[in-house]
């Protein structure tokens, strides 16, 4: 008979009871994956061990969110950063009405929504997942948006093996030092990885500690119990805050809630033989759980139990359980999520307060930006990020102008500046993250490159989760692009960056040249839907070289001086442009005409025309050949046969071959390339004389 008075922990008892039977329908249909999946195949150690922390957040009445509409703006967010453990998520979302079950067969197949690591191309699920370590880093931009109106809370599921990653102690740092108190982070302390399945490479010695030392609100609590982990996640939904993100460390092992020994592994091809087996012990375990269940709901008995009993019940309907006399049935979830609603991406501001450029004259480009962000960021989806290098983007300045909590800087971390601002940008903003060129993470940009694809997938198909408007706006501003101006040296060098994330599917890459241009990128963004744009910028001023109404096309080539009857062109970008200018300028006065094309984005139309126009092309670039690597594509894909005697390519290679930049003046390494217009003039000049 029971004599507590406290309903309180009674009810709370009751719903740890349900929180078991929901394990085993979880853990069961983790199983079915693996049976149906192209490859009989299930990432099951870490699977299992997040089954616990996920299970009590999704069912324990702890996460809000809007099955229906997973983009309406105020409901928690949650992302699991160890996308390892895809299978609990897809199970649980297939429960909660994401999708329908059927998406949890034939796993993993190219057919399947369903892959090895969570992206948006599953309903419901906000960021690409899997590379580790920085799923943590969008939730904690998402919790700095959610301490904005609408307020929301975010939680995360993080692995101890992925907090071997640096990115997730840059996040960490950040978000104690950002008082992120609506921030969970639930760690799988399962004590494994993918090597070593049941130890660490290197332990986390006073991982409680080290959270704590960066200003975190810490609970360590044993993982393979439902109480414990419940327990703690009504604390941090419930109880007083004080300022500090919470870490909760579920200390467990790996492959834990798994009957056989076989699911301690990370990823595991399963017998059918193993399957069989595992099923039965499950569907054993959940009706002795219900057992467990019924008797302590029976000794609930007379009026005083009534509202315990009710209470009870009703959280057993709101998670798909449905109590019998004696038995407990899951009760089949329609799929419930719809088609987001379009997203306006265009931005609202003001024409008049953009800067008015005079051509002919000197402006640095971040002060353009900073001057024109006084414009844009009056409408508040405008958000940025620097890291520690503000005044060469000018975006902490002009955001921060009209608003300095939508103006951020990371410090001296350009992994996590990325991952809060691909977190603005999920949630619909207009996005800014700036760096050096160099500096940019590739890893960070990769991924964040994969969930911006599967969106557009997703947007693509007509019975897709997301609509037009879901893709990210994501602008990373590149400073001190190819030569430096600023004597950095080999390490600061924008000599090889457009060379490596040339391969970034789904980035739009432009090289800006002068002042004004720059504007009209600025105003083509703001336009809204252009994606992930990697904008190089000059670092020091350079004049207008356009007219007042130039207009941006992504995609376009622009003729900045032309005559009818010119002997050669040169194609070049950013800086190299003005070198072109200079070089034709020369070149004139020895009575041969030079076009000079400006190509910050690459148009494949101009090139074919240049190519076929017969005259000598030279492609003169301050970088390792970004576009000359162009000209080679398109000309391969599109002419039968190619007079490379017409190409001559100039660029840092020409001179070393593909190598790093040590320091100098601009001019000294202008002159050293032969990109300077002494240089450029004479081997346009000599190349002609022996054509």
């Amino acid at each position: 008979m029971i004599y507590l008075e406290d309903k309180k922990s009674l009810i709370n008892k009751g719903i740890t009871h349900l929180l078991h039977v929901k394990d085993s329908d979880i853990r069961l249909l983790n199983l079915y994956q693996c049976r149906h999946a192209v490859d009989s195949s299930i990432h099951i150690g870490g699977a299992s061990s997040a089954t616990i922390p996920m299970v009590s957040l999704f069912y324990g009445g702890i996460i809000d969110v809007n099955v229906e509409q997973p983009t309406a703006p105020g409901q928690d967010m949650f992302v699991l950063s160890k996308g390892h453990a895809v299978a609990t998520l897809a199970s649980i979302y297939a429960d909660l009405g994401y999708f329908d079950k059927a998406v949890l067969k034939n796993s993993r197949s190219v057919k399947s929504i369903l892959n090895g690591h969570p992206g948006p191309v599953l309903p419901g699920v906000h960021v690409a997942t899997g590379p580790m370590g920085q799923g943590i880093g969008v939730a904690q931009g998402f919790a700095i948006a959610g301490q904005r109106s609408p307020q929301f809370d975010v939680y995360t599921v993080t692995g101890d093996g992925e907090l071997q990653e640096g990115p997730v102690w840059e996040t960490v740092m950040f978000a104690g030092a950002k008082r992120l108190e609506n921030l969970c982070v639930l760690v799988d302390n399962n004590g494994g990885q993918l090597d070593i399945t049941s130890t660490l490479h290197f332990p986390h010695n006073n991982l409680a500690g080290t959270f704590a030392g960066f200003g975190w609100k810490v609970v360590e609590v044993d993982a393979t119990k439902y109480h414990t982990v419940y327990a703690a996640l009504q604390e941090f939904k419930y109880g007083e805050r004080d300022g500090r993100p919470t870490a909760i460390i579920c200390k467990t092992t790996k492959g834990h809630g798994g009957l056989s020994d076989y699911m301690n592994t990370h990823k595991a091809t399963i017998t059918t033989d193993i399957l069989d087996q595992e099923d039965a012990l499950q569907i054993a375990q959940r009706a002795a759980r219900e057992q467990d269940f019924f008797k302590f709901f029976n000794q609930l008995s007379g009026d005083e139990f009534a509202d315990v009993k009710n209470t009870i019940l009703k959280h057993a309907e709101n998670i798909g359980l449905k109590i019998g006399s004696d038995k407990i049935e899951s009760t089949d979830t329609p799929v419930k999520t719809q088609k987001a609603p379009v997203r306006d991406k265009k931005i609202k501001y003001n024409a008049e307060q953009l800067p008015k450029l005079e051509k002919g004259k000197p402006y640095a480009a971040n002060k353009v930006i900073e001057l024109s962000m006084k414009a844009f960021a009056q409408d508040e989806r405008v958000f940025s990020v620097d890291s520690d290098l503000a005044s060469t983007s000018g975006l902490q300045a002009g955001v921060g102008f009209v608003d300095k909590y939508r103006a951020l800087n990371a410090g001296v971390a350009e992994s996590n500046m990325m991952l809060l601002g691909e977190a603005f940008a999920i949630l619909g903003a207009n996005a800014w993250v700036s760096t050096f060129c160099p500096f940019f993470d590739w890893k960070v940009m990769r991924r964040i490159a994969v969930g911006h694809q599967e969106r557009l997938e997703v947007i693509a198909e007509p019975d897709g989760w997301l609509s037009e408007g879901h893709g990210l706006d994501y602008t990373m501003v590149a400073t001190a692009a190819d030569l430096e101006t600023q004597s950095n040296g080999a390490t600061h060098m924008g000599n090889d960056d457009v060379m490596l994330f040339n391969e970034v599917a789904q980035l739009k890459i432009i090289n800006a040249s002068c002042p004004q241009q720059v504007l009209g990128i600025l105003k083509w963004i703001m336009e809204g839907n252009k994606g992930m744009i990697y904008l190089r910028l000059l670092r020091a001023p350079s004049n207008a070289i356009y007219d007042a109404d130039f207009e941006f096309e992504f995609g376009k080539a622009y003729n900045v001086k032309q005559t009818g009857n010119a002997d050669a062109t040169i194609v070049s970008s950013g800086r190299g442009v003005y070198e072109a200018l200079d070089a034709a300028q020369k070149l004139e006065a020895e009575g041969i005409n030079i076009n000079v094309v400006d190509m910050p984005s690459i148009d494949e139309m101009a090139i074919v025309e240049l190519y076929r126009s017969g005259k000598p092309l030279f492609i003169a670039e301050q970088n390792n050949g970004y576009l000359w690597h162009h000209f080679r594509r398109v000309l391969f894909e599109q002419e039968s046969s190619i007079n490379t005697q017409q190409l001559i390519a100039i660029n840092t290679t020409t001179k070393g071959g593909m190598h790093y930049i040590h320091s100098g003046t601009y001019t000294e390494l202008a002159a050293h390339y032969n990109l300077n217009a002494e240089a450029l003039s004479q081997t346009i000049l000599n190349t002609l004389k022996t054509a």
